[in-house]
């Protein structure tokens, strides 16, 4: 089936011309105008404004609009004159009630005959581009009553002056100024910001001037910024309470720029109460004032850290070079670790753990850390003693932290291969003496050790701990595979040469009752691990003696096995020299020296008597037992007297030896870099080589060329031929 055609409908116009009475909008304006006077007057209520709608609608409709809205802009423009005239008379604190009731009811009058003229907004307005009644209304209330030439310039005083007076302390109106500066901002942001806002910061950055130089002459650089900081609060509520939400930035940034940026140099060094100050007194709340207020300004944190940072590195300069502090080595490295725990609760608590600043923390700390030469080995000597007795008794977390502490001291090392060297020695000595109050403690550093710096920094260091394992299993193999002859008892420590630090030393002649037990343990070593050697580090051993003195004085002696030595000689004579102790022994002369030190010269614990007795020992001295020798302890330790460290020789001896190790390291990054680039320059070099070698040590770019020349020589390497400084990998 078809579908029936759609007709299309068309309306046509009236035919005849609709004649309208000539008079017809002049009654219709005026029944509408006496409607717009009753809204001004008050007397709205009799109206109908269905009525008065269609007048309004039929006025438009018959062409009348330009009339409509013309006469509608002459009627209100002539209420408004009346009502600026009954402000104007208002009288001091009346002017702004007068004000604020006058443009309510404007408001009000405005939302009536908006609804009167709905029609003509809707149409007329629109196809004309003319203003909407509502915004017309505000337009006209602006020009001939807020800009009136008595409204306007008394308007903007009174406003400030409220604001002046709640500053001094005096309650104002909140409510009224609240209404009168929405009614500014409501006949548009223009209005608001010349006639309110432009004035009222005008007026403030004055104010804050004058008060920021009365402050700073009375105050202390705390009490300043607190009061600083009340002045912002009360500036930031007082633009919530009743300013637009658009002034606060702009109010709160005169105050920083007038309290705060113009005065940053002055604060921070306020004598007795500038930031050093703040520091030095650990003064939180001050430090925390001035970080926050500080941050709201251009370049007011730069300033604080640069501050801080030459502070900081001051103090951490003399405290590296104090030679009271150099003489204690874990005073010395305890100080530094409370210096670090003083500014690390500093930038936490009071600067908000600011990146910047524990920036500039780290770069300090690097600074004066690396300033004294010692300082690797001061952090190893604080390790030492922390694991032999500092952390005896300690929970494992507090170890944990006192190690963490240790390890954010040795990443500030750039001589890292140093504390390595000292903190080897003093591990073995540790491990070998059974010193260590924690083997978990131990093993918990040297993981951090080997996350910091690598596998290879930690590998030898493992080592000695599997020696010590491997040594325990070779010894109970040994105790079962040995008769039980009665003779002396032997426990040995096999270690492996590359992983520990000792140096070779031609051993002691030991006595004749301990070859034996030595020669049988020699065999079962070799026996059970085929191509090894053996090589005894006498001078590393300790021994158990039982001795008998007069009166019946009996003790058990720990002492070294070269004191050993020397004491089992008096068993078959009553008097020996010198002379015949170092031939009997075979002990170097230094050692033997400090060995008879320790065995005749400790009060307290001098098991034999020396002749003539003296501090020193010389080579005519003679030595017999000490018959009158008694402790109230059964077992006595007889030490070693210390060498004497530090002096300049073995300081030079260490140094060069660091310095020889290094050589192999920077010759192999320097290979390593040139086969992966095949051509670089010297600078390039250099830095590369820095670059790499920087967790481990700093390398001198002295020495880099040095090794740049040994590897030409040993033609790892050539120079261009046409540029010296560029070099070539040869493959």
């Amino acid at each position: 089936m078809n579908a029936p055609k759609k007709r299309n409908f068309k309306i046509e116009a009236f035919k005849h011309r609709v004649e309208v009475d000539p008079k017809y909008a002049e009654k219709t304006w005026k029944v509408l105008e006496h409607a717009i006077h009753e809204i001004y007057n008050h007397n709205a209520s009799g109206l109908s404004f269905e009525e008065l709608y269609r007048n309004a609608y039929n006025m438009v409709l018959h062409k009348f609009g330009d009339k409509l809205y013309s006469e509608l802009i002459a009627t209100m423009t002539g209420h408004l004159k009346r009502i600026c005239k009954t402000i104007e008379a208002a009288q001091g604190g009346l002017f702004l009630e007068e004000l604020n009731r006058k443009w309510g009811e404007h408001n009000k009058a405005l939302q009536m005959i908006r609804d009167i003229l709905m029609y003509m907004d809707r149409t007329y307005v629109a196809n004309n581009n003319k203003t909407p009644v509502h915004e017309l209304g505000l337009g006209l209330w602006r020009e001939h009553v807020v800009h009136a030439d008595g409204v306007r310039t008394r308007l903007v005083d009174v406003l400030v002056d409220q604001v002046q007076r709640e500053r001094s302390g005096e309650v104002i109106d909140r409510g009224l100024m609240r209404s009168v500066t929405k009614m500014l901002s409501d006949l548009g942001l223009a209005v608001y910001s010349d006639d309110l806002e432009r004035p009222f910061l005008e007026v403030s950055a004055s104010f804050y001037s004058g008060e920021s130089q009365r402050l700073i002459e009375q105050c202390s650089c705390g009490e300043y910024l607190r009061r600083a900081e009340r002045w912002l609060n009360e500036e930031t509520e007082r633009v919530a309470q009743y300013l637009d939400p658009r002034s606060e930035a702009k109010i709160t940034g005169v105050v920083e720029r007038e309290m705060i940026a113009k005065h940053m140099q002055r604060l921070l060094h306020m004598e007795g109460s500038g930031l050093v100050d703040m520091l030095v007194h650990d003064r939180y709340e001050d430090l925390a004032s001035m970080y926050a207020l500080f941050r709201r300004v251009p370049d007011g944190l730069p300033a604080v850290r640069e501050v801080l940072t030459a502070h900081l590195r001051e103090t951490g300069r003399q405290l590296v070079s104090d030679p009271e502090r150099l003489r204690d080595p874990v005073d010395f490295v305890q100080r530094l670790l409370d210096e670090k725990d003083k500014y690390d609760r500093i930038i936490g608590s009071a600067f908000g753990n600011d990146k910047a600043f524990l920036n500039a923390l780290t770069s300090c700390f690097e600074y004066f850390v690396n300033l004294n030469g010692r300082a690797p080995e001061f952090i190893s000597l604080y390790v030492d003693e922390k694991l032999r007795r500092g952390l005896r008794g300690a929970g494992e977390e507090d170890a944990e932290a006192v190690l963490d502490k240790v390890m954010t001291l040795f990443r500030y090392l750039q001589e890292k291969d140093v504390f390595e060297k000292y903190y080897k020695q003093h591990l073995a000595k540790r491990l070998l003496y059974g010193k260590s109050v924690s083997d978990d403690a131990e093993r918990s550093l040297i993981v951090k050790l080997k996350t910091e710096c690598g596998y290879q920094f930690t590998s030898k260091l493992e080592g000695m701990f599997t020696d010590l394992r491997t040594s325990e299993d070779t010894m109970r193999g040994f105790l079962a595979a040995a008769e039980a002859d009665g003779g002396p008892a032997i426990a040995v420590q096999v270690l492996t040469t590359g992983s520990w630090p000792m140096q070779p030393a031609p051993p002691c002649r030991l006595p004749a009752e301990l070859l034996p037990v030595c020669e049988r343990f020699r065999g079962y070593y070799l026996g059970t691990h085929t191509g090894r050697r053996l090589s005894w580090l006498t001078s590393m051993g300790t021994a158990d003696l039982r001795a008998s003195f007069g009166r019946g004085q009996r003790h058990e002696l720990n002492v070294s096995t070269n004191q050993m030595c020397v004491l089992m000689l008096f068993n078959a004579a009553e008097r020996v020299g010198y002379r015949e102790l170092e031939q009997a022994t075979e002990i170097p002369a230094a050692e033997l020296r400090r060995c008879l030190q320790s065995l005749a010269c400790v009060k307290g614990k001098n098991v034999l008597r020396k002749e003539p007795m003296s501090k020193e020992v010389g080579d005519e001295d003679v030595f017999s037992v000490n018959e009158g020798f008694a402790s109230k302890l059964y077992k006595v330790k007889i030490g070693t007297v210390a060498a004497h460290k530090d002096s300049e020789p073995e300081k030079q001896e260490t140094r060069q030896r660091v310095e020889e190790d290094r050589k192999p390291q920077i010759e192999a990054a320097i290979v390593r870099i040139m086969k992966a680039r095949r051509v670089l320059d010297h600078n390039n070099v250099v830095a590369e080589v820095t670059r790499q070698l920087q967790p481990r040590f700093m390398p001198n770019p002295v020495l880099v060329k040095k090794r740049i020349e040994s590897l030409i020589e040993r033609e790892f390497l050539e120079r261009d031929a046409t540029d010296r400084k560029l070099f070539r990998y040869l493959a």
